[in-house]
């Protein structure tokens, strides 16, 4: 059965989704009315995830559920290849993916990712350096991509 537990996280309350083994979505909302239920494994993500947000940690250590589409995990798969601090566009995961027509589908698969920080799509920019959208917000996708240093014109 799946539960979720709400986090206070510096850009609103952080909802994770998980299940007794694997953490199924992680996102920002306003607001919660719901009934929020911790677990050690829901409270190992908000460690992990608030030490990323601190510069302290590069890599998770969480199991989670990967759903959606071939080409949906194709994308995600290529995502968790681009290192720490640097930035990929999307015509070129577009190109990694062996897709290079396929920009604004990695674009859509880029927003439809429910792990927010684990799948790291804010490793991913516009052709021009461009922060594009961001399922936590342009100012979150800016403020990660500057914990990270990385080697863009963001």
């Amino acid at each position: 059965m799946n539960q979720i537990a709400i986090y206070p996280f510096p850009y609103g309350l952080l909802q994770i989704e998980y299940t007794e083994d694997q953490i199924l979505s992680i996102a920002n909302v306003d607001n919660f009315d719901g009934s929020s239920q911790t677990s050690s494994l829901s409270d190992q993500a908000f460690i992990e995830l608030s030490e990323f947000m601190e510069g302290k940690r590069k890599e998770f250590n969480l199991p989670y559920l990967l759903d959606g589409t071939d080409f949906q995990k194709k994308v995600w798969s290529a995502l968790l290849d681009i290192p720490y601090g640097q930035t990929k566009t999307y015509q070129e995961v577009a190109e990694i993916i062996g897709q290079p027509n396929a920009v604004r589908a990695v674009g859509a698969a880029c927003r439809d990712n429910k792990l927010l920080m684990l799948i790291p799509c804010h490793r991913v920019v516009g052709s021009n350096g461009d922060l594009k959208g961001y399922a936590g917000g342009v100012q979150m996708k800016s403020d990660l991509l500057a914990i990270e240093g990385p080697k863009c014109k963001c």
